[in-house]
């Protein structure tokens, strides 16, 4: 089973949508986008700056937590991303526990983490909040950009569509293989 795009022009949160759309039963999988998030979650609470022209996405799959255990996935979800984005500029990008992306330890990523029950299932709903275009101005930490760390044509429906194609090959392989498999490939 491949994600389906849900577009949408604004959402509040893109991981409530994606609760919405699980609690619906007419996706069981799915990636939740949209041009402006109007009220954004970080984790504990905090607040994620959208700026339009950034990248604001949610991917949400059933997932089996005894196969892969929660704090995995954390580490699944940042490599994936991180390698995306590494196509983008020749400087280091460091994941920042527990779910930031980093480059000259400017915040370019965040990724926040939900798990969800519905019909007896367990949802894994991953939001993903990528600089590409602004770098936000936030209080509590610096901000980046991938604008300002390439000389690449910075491509938001690009970007998400290989965020789409990696996260394809995550559930098929979730699907197909056992855990040890899984857990090497994305080490």
């Amino acid at each position: 089973m491949k994600l389906k795009i849900v577009k949408f022009k604004s959402v509040k949160s893109t991981n409530d949508t994606a609760i919405k759309l699980i609690k619906s039963d007419k996706y069981l999988l799915g990636l939740v986008s949209t041009d402006a998030q109007t009220k954004g979650r970080g984790t504990m609470g905090k607040k994620w700056i959208s700026h339009k022209g950034n990248i604001f996405i949610s991917i949400f799959f059933k997932v089996n937590l005894i196969k892969i255990k929660i704090e995995n996935y954390l580490i699944i979800n940042a490599k994936i991303i991180k390698k995306i984005l590494h196509e983008y500029t020749k400087k280091i990008i460091k994941i920042k526990k527990p779910n930031d992306l980093v480059i000259d330890g400017k915040k370019i990523c965040g990724i926040l983490q939900e798990v969800i029950s519905h019909n007896r299932d367990k949802y894994l709903i991953t939001g993903i909040g990528i600089n590409t275009k602004i770098s936000p101005s936030d209080e509590n930490f610096e901000c980046t950009s991938l604008k300002i760390n390439s000389k690449k044509n910075i491509n938001n429906k690009i970007i998400i569509n290989k965020i789409k194609r990696n996260y394809d090959k995550l559930i098929y392989d979730l699907n197909n293989h056992n855990s040890l498999y899984v857990k090497k490939k994305y080490k």
